[in-house]
């Protein structure tokens, strides 16, 4: 397995870091909080050399919250934002969190549900000043898979999670529907060119193919089919067609329009949406031991036709006069990617939730998520209902743009219903949307955007 020096692992924090910071997302990489000052700061090390910290207020309420944070920091986190945290301390919530294991991936999910669960038994042991009457997971992206992973096995341990916009549809998909969408890319725009999606050796090695498809779709963008073959592409990778610099979404009877706003929300600014895609898979494939993605095998007519964005493509598609079915015909005839299965059957091990539920478990997201996009929430909503547990999932959504874009306001309604949940033992109208709505604009801490959605099918 190649394991990143210092510099690969910096490159992938500075670019992590880029990312959010021109999204202004703070809550993938934000630094721990500062603790307010009538709470108590605590911090530790666990066996594996992950460390966590704590703050507990003054005049604790009963109820700790297990903070896993995003991808792209070996820190340890216990909110995802300091307003949060200072707004949940100020309201009597106790927060804490690890790092996960400093000495392995940024890609932690090797050891980040033990570590979490062993910053948890350091505090209740150490740190709180009696027996809590509730622990709620809360995660963030990555932490979301985390959380999500804490409430399948958590018995015991937690007793509900909130995960916001978590990776709950898993790596082995992530990867996936990721990898077609870049190697349609390749195939469509650059043929004959051999371009190097898989089994990177360092973050810059990625960045550089992120470079290449990045100039191909600069020039493919002038075009009517090249604009065809980038909704294709995008429509693979699940690209929200809701751009930040527009107040709503355009509409599906306009797919130009649509096109525009996936490729503004894919491939601009200085750090794009595919520069962190590409950046991230090397430290995936560091956490598996090889590549647990694939394209060989796969039928693209059929994964398009799965597609929210299959008609959007055909009319464009047919605006250039272009033939889909003998693009997708080239794809799937070509399509000759293979995984390591060793690494596929550790990223099955360590981050895919079953679908199987230990506790109440709600899933917030915005409905505009370049990173993890909100589709996910529909193939885990299936995963649910087929385990049997779909009673003790809520899924709700946020009518805002970009990965993690909640307010303070909206993040202390979702803890507020799952507190609902655990202390009553049934929902209620808790999690509806006007519920969640009304709570959040009690709060007075930002804007509250709860709206009535269904996401579409996960392509990929």
């Amino acid at each position: 397995m190649k394991v990143l020096t210092p510099s690969m692992r910096a490159g992938l924090l500075a670019t992590a870091a880029a990312l959010a910071v021109a999204l202004g997302v703070p809550a993938a990489v934000a630094a721990a909080p500062a603790p307010a000052p009538a709470s108590s700061h605590y911090t530790g090390t666990l066996p594996d050399g992950a460390t966590w910290i704590a703050n507990v207020p003054a005049q604790w309420n009963g109820t700790l919250l297990l903070y896993s944070h995003g991808f792209g920091t070996l820190s340890p986190a216990d909110a995802p934002d300091p307003a949060t945290a200072a707004a949940l301390l100020a309201r009597g919530y106790a927060l804490a969190g690890s790092s996960y294991d400093p000495n392995g991936s940024l890609w932690a999910l090797n050891s980040a549900v033990g570590d979490q669960f062993g910053a948890l038994a350091a505090v209740e042991a150490g740190v709180l000043p009696g027996a809590p009457r509730q622990v709620l997971a809360l995660g963030t992206s990555m932490g979301g898979l985390i959380s999500a992973l804490e409430a399948q096995g958590g018995a015991g341990r937690i007793d509900g999670a909130l995960t916001t916009c978590g990776i709950v549809a898993g790596a082995v998909n992530l990867n996936n529907y990721q990898l077609d969408g870049e190697y349609a890319l390749a195939q469509l725009l650059l043929p004959g060119q051999q371009v190097q999606l898989v089994r990177f050796t360092s973050a810059s090695q990625a960045l550089g193919t992120a470079a290449t498809l990045q100039g191909a779709a600069a020039q493919a963008q002038q075009t009517a089919a090249g604009r065809a073959r980038l909704a294709l592409a995008m429509a693979f990778i699940n690209v929200p067609p809701w751009d930040a610099g527009q107040a709503a979404p355009p509409p599906p009877s306009d797919p130009a329009a649509q096109e525009a706003a996936q490729y503004q929300v894919e491939f601009t600014g200085a750090f794009s949406t595919l520069d962190f895609i590409e950046s991230g898979r090397p430290s995936i494939d560091q956490a598996a031991g090889g590549s647990g993605t694939w394209t060989k095998g796969v039928d693209f007519a059929a994964v398009l036709a799965r597609s929210p964005y299959a008609t959007e493509v055909a009319a464009l598609y047919q605006a250039a006069g272009l033939s889909l079915r003998d693009d997708l015909a080239n794809l799937t005839g070509n399509a000759d990617i293979t995984a390591d299965p060793a690494a596929v059957r550790s990223l099955e091990r360590t981050s895919v939730p079953t679908g199987r539920l230990a506790v109440p478990e709600l899933d917030l997201h915005t409905i505009s998520d370049q990173l993890v996009p909100v589709q996910q929430e529909n193939y885990y909503a299936r995963q649910v209902r087929a385990a049997g547990d779909n009673h003790l999932l809520r899924q709700a959504y946020v009518a805002s743009v970009g990965h993690c874009n909640f307010s303070p306001a909206e993040l202390i309604a979702g803890v507020q219903a799952i507190s609902h949940r655990v202390s009553t033992g049934h929902w209620g109208s808790a999690a509806d949307t006007d519920s969640l709505e009304r709570a959040a604009l009690s709060l007075d801490l930002g804007p509250a955007r709860f709206t009535a959605y269904r996401p579409g099918p996960l392509t990929g």
